[in-house]
């Protein structure tokens, strides 16, 4: 029997980028959600400077309920762990397995940003643009995320988009840490290594009980390694 996935993009991306995988997960019977936060991606003209972290929690939290989808497997990439732990941590009765690949594991209490090597926030910030109204942190090269066929990076330049820095500054309240939330696996790509999501690949491989799994796979690999990604979430209970 098929399970129900509901897939989360991390920073500058949408649902689009989902597309392969998703592919891959329904023939083989699956059902595949990947909504789009809200400022980003199709839903881009939602972009203001309201949209935060809590934001994104709420539109999966929507997804999930107005879909009416039980047993989920909620999967996180990179940034997305952050909103895909929120939504779980609010609807545990819903999801069945919490997936972060590559993702970020939240501190309670603590914003993204606290996760960040050192210098590459004050970068960020540095960096940051005003669009139309809201404060946003650019994309950056589809070859900064390990892609480097042709293709795929013009696909990417043509869809990644600004993305809202309130976001990475707010904080993330639970109601329970993540480790005592439902059964997580934690998948780590190594090659080359990610440094924004060193930090949760450490924690995750500490917390008694959750499955960690190393991947000589890039951190954005559900462009252009879809069909291993699928396999990955496929082989996680």
């Amino acid at each position: 029997m098929g399970k129900t996935y509901v897939l989360v993009h991390g920073l500058f991306h949408g649902g689009w980028c989902w597309s392969k995988v998703a592919h891959f997960l329904q023939r083989n019977g699956h059902r595949v959600f990947t909504p789009t936060h809200s400022g980003l991606g199709e839903r881009k003209h939602l972009l203001s400077p309201s949209v935060g972290l809590d934001t994104f929690i709420q539109d999966l939290i929507n997804t999930i309920l107005w879909e009416e989808l039980r047993q989920v497997t909620l999967v996180g990439h990179s940034f997305g762990g952050m909103a895909a732990t929120g939504a779980a941590d609010a609807l545990p009765e819903r999801v069945h397995r919490l997936i972060y690949l590559d993702g970020a594991v939240p501190e309670p209490g603590r914003p993204f940003s606290s996760q960040l090597p050192s210098g590459i926030e004050e970068q960020r910030l540095k960096q940051a643009q005003n669009i139309d109204g809201t404060l946003c942190i650019m994309p950056p090269t589809p070859e900064d995320l390990g892609i480097t066929h042709p293709d795929d990076i013009r696909w990417l330049n043509r869809r990644m988009t600004p993305h809202p820095i309130k976001t990475l500054l707010d904080p993330i309240y639970l109601q329970r840490p993540p480790e005592q939330g439902p059964p997580c696996t934690f998948i780590h790509c190594t090659q080359p290594e990610y440094p924004p999501a060193i930090y949760s690949s450490r924690k995750a491989k500490r917390i008694s009980g959750w499955l960690y799994r190393e991947v000589a796979i890039n951190h954005d690999c559900i462009i252009n390694k879809a069909e291993i990604v699928a396999k990955l979430l496929e082989e996680s209970p």
